[in-house]
């Protein structure tokens, strides 16, 4: 058997992946969205997934067996920093980690749940979003807050994109010919959600996200770093509750809160054609990002590559030079052409001459996920 199933239970969705292993092909995949409103047809998580085990299995995609399903879990907490083949201790553990994510552990909990109802003899497994940053320091991971009260309430830097991070650090190491180990690296994330990671030998030693997603960067519509402060303002001269502080630095902040859209294809557009406020927010976004970089240099002490990935990392060359733009002292000098140049494989967009290569490498969380849930079945770490 090498066929392994992905799971990614959300909210109010659920995507899948099925994968050939021998190939890394993608035999079938889908997402069912709007769980539980009435115009998607889909009752429930459970409906959804009896669904899209019917649906596979009807497709022949499970004739042969599986060796795994790979459930995508959002927070580990500083219980996991590995993936881990899930038995009633782990699925109890899992719901211990809900009050770090509220919103999405739960699902991914039923997800695992239901998924271990229906193939109750196949080998199942959880791969956090947060055990790529588990090899962070004390002084990257720890806040200046009491330190009581923070061991009790777990609240520390935990950081998340991890499977992404860790896929495009091993891809740009194979694409420079160079072992893993042996690498210094910047991770650029950019996608809806955004974040950087300082990776040292293949091991994340800083990142830009915290106890939660809102930290770090600018993103499609959260607010990313803020003067904390600015909470308490809002409530008192705005009097807005906390509830609604939630949802304006999560969901009506970031790129959507600068310009009114959060989608970076329209907002480059209206800078080309002389818009200034979406000129501005390209700018701060990009700015934001070269900060981290900054940062992130003195922490690594060398760098050998910046790594762009995902939606806005892979796909906008305007962003790839902002970001670029300045960092000529770190050794960083952009191939216009190259970085111009629309490919979907790893590849070079930095000139010849150029101390610290910068890559585009398309990410893929979900092959990820299947083969940690490959490695973890065989009893073996992914290098």
């Amino acid at each position: 058997m090498s066929r392994v199933l992905v799971l990614n239970t959300g909210s109010s969705s659920i995507k899948y992946q099925l994968f050939d292993m021998d190939s890394r092909a993608v035999l079938a995949a889908g997402l069912l969205e709007r769980i539980g409103e009435e115009a998607s047809g889909v009752a429930d998580h459970r409906e959804g997934l009896s669904s899209i085990f019917e649906t596979l299995a009807a497709s022949g995609g499970l004739s042969d067996g599986l060796a795994g399903i790979g459930h995508r879990v959002v927070h580990g907490g500083e219980r996991f920093s590995a993936p881990a083949l899930i038995d009633d201790e782990i699925v109890e553990a899992i719901r211990e980690q809900i009050p770090l994510a509220p919103l999405h552990n739960p699902a991914n909990l039923l997800g695992i749940q239901t998924a271990l109802a229906a193939f109750p003899a196949t080998p199942q497994v959880a791969v956090f979003d947060t055990a790529f940053h588990r090899t962070m320091p004390p002084r990257a991971f720890r806040y200046a807050l009491p330190r009581d009260l923070a061991g009790r309430l777990r609240i520390r830097r935990y950081g998340f994109h991890g499977t992404s991070h860790a896929h495009v650090s091993r891809k740009a190491a194979d694409h420079l010919g160079v072992p893993l180990a042996d690498v210094n690296l910047i991770t650029l994330h950019l996608g809806n959600g955004a974040s950087v990671a300082a990776v040292a030998g293949g091991r994340c030693v800083d990142t830009s996200m915290g106890l939660t997603p809102l930290e770090g960067l600018v993103m499609g519509t959260r607010s990313g770093d803020m003067d904390p402060a600015i909470v308490f303002h809002l409530h008192r001269e705005a009097g807005l509750s906390l509830e609604e502080i939630d949802q304006l630095l999560n969901n009506e902040s970031g790129l959507k809160g600068l310009t009114g859209v959060n989608d970076m294809r329209e907002i480059e557009r209206l800078a080309g054609d002389g818009d200034q406020v979406a000129q501005e927010a390209l700018d701060v976004y990009c700015y934001r990002i070269r900060k981290y970089v900054g940062a992130y240099a003195a922490v690594l002490g060398r760098v050998d590559a910046l790594v762009f990935t995902a939606g806005i990392g892979e796909n906008s060359a305007a962003v790839r030079a902002g970001v670029c733009s300045g960092l000529e002292r770190l050794g960083v000098r952009i191939d216009q052409v190259r970085n111009g140049a629309r490919l979907r494989q790893p590849r070079v967009v930095s000139t010849g001459d150029s101390a610290t290569a910068v890559l585009v490498v398309p990410t893929n969380e979900e092959l990820e996920i299947a083969e940690q849930t490959l490695a973890a079945v065989a009893g073996q770490q992914v290098r």
